[in-house]
């Protein structure tokens, strides 16, 4: 009798390692295939900023162009070294946390990023907040309502916000809500841990003018998804075991319906990270994009490699981490990629 009650339980327990193997197994294929990815990039990044027309010695020296003081220049940044010399020295820096110095403002290239990317991050955080709440609520309507006024409406305004430039769309909220209506800031940036308040008067109208696109592309994508997902058989099974309509749009359409949204947001997120540079430049944002700006006018090419690499670094990241979200959405993506 012992026995039988204590034999399910090294079962159990070996059921739970079986099941959190191709789990662990499967985020350690897309880690190192990450790695890969990420060191090929720094090889192209490293060979792109290299082939730019110029010599970075000129943009170093400024006024001072003689040829004693460009000798010096290439001599201190190795510029004469050998080019695979060049990016193993960059590399191992890089590793370091140290991109180099600025020939713009002579401080470290490192923290002129540390300084910018929080409020692109916060924007793009934002945007992607105000994207999900609006795309995927518009669109989980539009399909349920098919063919009523509220599809109709849903999209109507996801196709105004694809429509709409972005700069359009900015100068019309600041002079309707900044200018003639005063209740956010027009410009500047404060940290949110100095002032959460005024943080939220200057991010909230740059936010809808980078979120609007967005959560018109979600809502477009949630609405197509969840029509396959109610028109399946799995669907129709759940209706008639009688399970309730809450429990049959979200438990089993919407679900199903994520891995698509997922994608579409994994992909946006990234765009919201490096394509910010309009919406900063309306609303003068001292984020990542007006310093990739400032970086390709002033010829830096520190800054812009810097820039470069950190952007394609967040790209992979956020790739990572939609396949780990697929894995906990679709179990079955995980076990195909485990094996």
């Amino acid at each position: 009798m012992t026995t039988t009650q204590t034999a399910p339980q090294p079962v159990a327990k070996k059921a739970g390692l079986l099941a959190g193997r191709p789990m662990a197994k499967y985020v350690l294929t897309r880690l190192r295939q990450s790695v890969i990815t990420l060191f090929l990039v720094s090889i192209v990044v490293f060979a792109g900023i290299r082939a730019l027309p110029g010599d970075p010695a000129l943009a170093l020296a400024g006024e001072e162009r003689s040829p004693e003081a460009l000798a010096a220049i290439r001599a201190e940044y190795g510029l004469d070294d050998n080019i695979v010399i060049q990016y193993a020295r960059f590399i191992g820096h890089a590793l370091q946390g140290d991109l180099g110095t600025s020939s713009r403002t002579g401080l470290p290239v490192a923290d002129a990023i540390g300084q910018a990317l929080p409020v692109t991050l916060e924007l793009a955080a934002l945007s992607l907040l105000l994207a999900i709440v609006l795309g995927i609520g518009a669109g989980i309507v539009a399909a349920v309502r098919r063919g009523r006024p509220a599809e109709w409406i849903a999209n109507g305004l996801a196709l105004l916000g694809l429509s709409i430039p972005t700069f359009w769309l900015g100068i019309v909220l600041v002079l309707a809500f900044a200018i003639a209506l005063p209740v956010f800031a027009a410009s500047g940036f404060v940290p949110f841990g100095t002032d959460p308040i005024d943080n939220l008067r200057r991010m909230v109208l740059p936010a809808i003018v980078l979120g609007s696109g967005l959560a018109a592309v979600v809502m477009r994508q949630t609405r197509a998804a969840m029509l396959d997902s109610l028109s399946a058989d799995y669907v129709r099974t759940a209706r008639a075991k009688g399970l309730s309509r809450r429990q049959v749009i979200g438990g089993h359409a919407l679900r199903n319906s994520l891995v698509t949204v997922v994608t579409v947001l994994g992909l946006q997120l990234g765009h919201l990270i490096s394509g910010a540079v309009v919406t900063e430049q309306i609303f003068v944002l001292p984020g990542f994009g007006k310093l990739t700006i400032d970086a390709v006018f002033t010829r830096d090419y520190a800054t812009l490699q810097g820039v470069v690499l950190c952007t394609s670094a967040a790209y992979i990241f956020i790739n990572l981490l939609v396949d780990v979200a697929y894995s906990v959405i679709d179990p079955r993506i995980r076990l195909g990629g485990a094996r």
